[in-house]
């Protein structure tokens, strides 16, 4: 018996017709990242000219791989690079764990009420802006009539300043975006642990499974699936480094230890109106970044046999 299928094509439009609804709520989605996402992309071609605001993208002279021969021989975006690798390994380091560890010890908390009240306290810094936080560690480490170091002087110490000191500069980083951070993490994590079969845990209880146990065999590996996802999304943005942060909170005297890719970008585009180069870096950086998403996914499927594709 002979069946005749509809061409692919034929079903692929009847279940559009079907659920005409459903798309068409995909069409602001679609011309946001349209408009705002793809449509931007036809500017990267002044990375390959040198690029004039009085003749336009048509206009400007084509000079090829110019700016990114300038770019791998200039000293001073080696030392950003290398900024951008440092701070961004620190915090991959101290505050990707923190909002797991924070997570799956918050769902031991058996109390509601004081489990609600941690939850809100710790995630609702991912809400303010860095411009605030800013000026609050500006006031809370000021040499002189900071809290933090009046309370050094007092205990005998010598005045620390926070934003003016090389060496503490990339430690003020990490901390404050952890302050600011991590809660949020913790909900996703929080969230993700709410999805495990409560009989999972009740069955490492009937076989005499301590509370660390159940966290080392039930919870975590509950939401290993979760931390895949979210360390390869971190990587995605290891070149981004904060670049909001440091650009509210650094100043010339840290720039040797600070100065990201992002920021470097802002500096010679806006300040030095070199709009070409400044094109050229944020290029090299998309493209580094893409090519860590892809290699972060390809090794942790290999080895841990999860992926997001």
């Amino acid at each position: 018996m002979n069946v005749t299928r509809m061409p692919r094509r034929a079903d692929t439009w009847r279940t559009i017709v079907k659920d005409w609804d459903l798309y068409l709520m995909l069409i602001p989605g679609l011309l946001f990242l349209l408009l705002l996402k793809y449509t931007p992309m036809y500017g990267l071609i002044i990375a390959f000219q040198d690029f004039s605001i009085f003749k336009g993208i048509s206009g400007s002279d084509w000079v090829g791989l110019k700016h990114f021969e300038r770019l791998i021989v200039n000293d001073q975006f080696l030392n950003v690079l290398t900024n951008t690798l440092i701070i961004s390994v620190y915090k991959l380091l101290f505050l990707f764990p923190a909002p797991i560890l924070i997570a799956v010890l918050m769902n031991e908390i058996r109390k509601m009420m004081f489990k609600r009240v941690v939850q809100s306290v710790i995630y609702l810094p991912h809400f303010i802006s860095w411009v605030i936080i800013s000026g609050l560690f500006i006031n809370l480490l000021s040499l002189n009539d900071g809290i933090v170091n009046t309370i050094i002087a007092k205990l005998g110490g010598e005045r620390i300043a926070f934003f003016m000191d090389q060496s503490v500069f990339r430690g003020l980083l990490v901390f404050t975006e952890g302050w600011k951070e991590v809660g949020w993490g913790t909900i996703i994590y929080l969230a993700a642990i709410a999805g495990i079969d409560p009989q999972l845990y009740e069955a490492a209880k009937m076989d005499g499974a301590s509370k660390l146990q159940q966290m080392i065999h039930v919870t975590l590996p509950g939401i290993f699936s979760t931390i895949v996802l979210m360390l390869i999304l971190r990587l995605g943005n290891m070149l981004e480094a904060g670049t909001e942060q440091i650009l509210v909170m650094y100043n010339p005297v840290v720039y040797d230890v600070a100065d990201v890719i992002g920021t470097y970008v802002y500096r010679v585009g806006i300040g030095a109106s070199d709009y070409s180069f400044s094109t050229a870096v944020g290029m090299f950086e998309s493209v580094i970044a893409f090519t860590l998403v892809v290699s972060g996914n390809a090794i942790c499927k290999k080895f841990l046999g999860r992926s997001i594709w």
